[in-house]
């Protein structure tokens, strides 16, 4: 909402850069990919073993560069492989056997043979279009008659104003086709090149394992602080109120008889303090789960945060009426946060929090247009969000260059019980 939409045009033509810049790169790949195979073919004679480490690394630094720029630029995000084997202590000889063990590097090797031919290749087609056209379109009006009358241009036959013309409009329609080729040839690069660079199928799961026990061990430690923090306000707010209201109610009881009046101010008291110790109890409640999320939905709960906040926000929901009650309120609390760094942080003016729901997630984005620049590193609360997120299995992405605007995403995996939804 906050950067300058591209118009179509200025979009395919970001995408043909982009298809010579991975056409250049394959380039690129290709003499690494033959550095670490004349390294691996070498080491019969010692020369491979010093040779094997800096092409291997230098290949892992191509391969990381793909897969930063997959996400970049067609959102398929791609799941980087373990870190080469790098303990400088060892000798050449031993680096070179710790590369060689690493399945990493194997499926970087492969990546490294299969880049030119399928990814260089198709990367080319757009290219190959945009500049046969522009030969047509820019070049054969002005060279046709210099041209022997056996001129063809794809299938016209230039040897007429007439048929130039044909061949001009034909050369228009290439160029056409490039730039409408381009994004498409991207996407379809990615996912040629996707199962290479990503991880095998037996590391993505043990690294489902490690998270999940992490995200467990976390979780059930926020537990663990939370029932602390509920018996800590329980015990100093409204438990105490409780005792002190028993303690007047006894005073006026002795009270009533022979001063009256004495007593009136008493039992004041009492309801003064009654009503102290049911805010303490609101207040409880709302900090665990607030009752506007079970009585109206997520919509509505970020709507009164919105209301809340001093900010102009704007938010567009788009959910089903009830979610999960847990998944409500890990979200609910989670755009809670964000917001509050918006405000504390960004020195924004204007947010926008979009809610939707499809395909078993809950997405919630919240774009600021404030300064950019926020850092989850640098303590502004995001890295509290996260592990919230984590132990839901969610996920946290944060785009926030600096002169913004800042977009935090978060993501929630969802099944709905029940298939009515409503829309708002």
């Amino acid at each position: 909402m906050f950067a300058r939409p591209r118009t179509f045009a200025s979009r395919a033509a970001v995408a043909v850069a982009r298809c010579q810049l991975a056409s250049l790169d394959a380039i690129a790949v290709s003499a690494v990919g033959s550095l670490a195979v004349l390294a691996l073919l070498l080491m019969p004679v010692g020369v491979g073993f010093r040779l094997l480490p800096p092409a291997a690394r230098a290949l892992r630094v191509l391969s990381d560069r793909a897969r930063s720029r997959a996400g970049r630029w067609t959102g398929v995000r791609i799941a980087p492989p373990p870190p080469l084997p790098a303990d400088r202590s060892l000798n050449a000889r031993k680096r070179s056997g710790a590369i060689i063990a690493d399945e990493g590097f194997w499926r970087d090797l492969a990546w490294a043979w299969l880049e030119p031919v399928a990814g260089g290749l198709l990367v080319a087609v757009p290219l190959a279009l945009i500049e046969y056209g522009a030969f047509g379109a820019l070049v054969q009006p002005f060279v046709w008659r210099l041209i022997d009358d056996g001129h063809w241009y794809a299938f016209v036959p230039v040897r007429s104003t007439a048929t130039m013309l044909a061949a001009l409009v034909l050369g228009l329609a290439f160029m056409a086709a490039g730039l409408l080729a381009a994004p498409a040839t991207l996407w379809l690069h990615t996912r040629v090149s996707r199962p290479l660079l990503s991880v095998s199928r037996g590391v993505r799961l043990a690294r489902r394992i490690e998270r999940l026990t992490d995200t467990r061990a976390r979780a059930l430690d926020a537990q663990a602080a939370e029932l602390r923090r509920i018996e800590r306000d329980l015990h100093d707010g409204a438990q105490a109120r409780l005792v002190a209201l028993g303690m007047t109610l006894d005073r006026a009881t002795r009270v009533l008889e022979t001063d009256p009046a004495r007593a009136r101010e008493l039992l004041l008291d009492v309801r003064r303090t009654s009503e102290g110790a049911l805010q303490d109890l609101r207040d409880l409640v709302h900090g665990i789960h607030p009752p506007v999320l079970a009585d109206r939905g997520l919509g509505d709960a970020v709507r009164a945060l919105a209301f809340d906040c001093f900010l102009d926000v704007h938010v567009e929901s788009r959910l089903p009426r009830h979610l999960p009650a847990p998944v409500a309120s890990a979200a609910y609390f989670a755009v809670g946060e964000a917001l509050t760094n918006a405000a504390k942080h960004s020195g924004a003016r204007e947010v926008v929090i979009v809610l939707t729901h499809g395909s078993g997630l809950l997405r919630m984005t919240v774009t600021d247009d404030g300064r950019g620049g926020a850092d989850p590193a640098r303590g502004t609360g995001l890295t509290g969000v996260r592990q919230r997120l984590d132990t839901f299995d969610g996920t946290l992405a944060l785009h926030s260059p600096q002169g913004g605007p800042t977009t935090v995403t978060l993501e929630i995996p969802c099944a709905l019980s029940s298939p009515k939804t409503s829309s708002s």
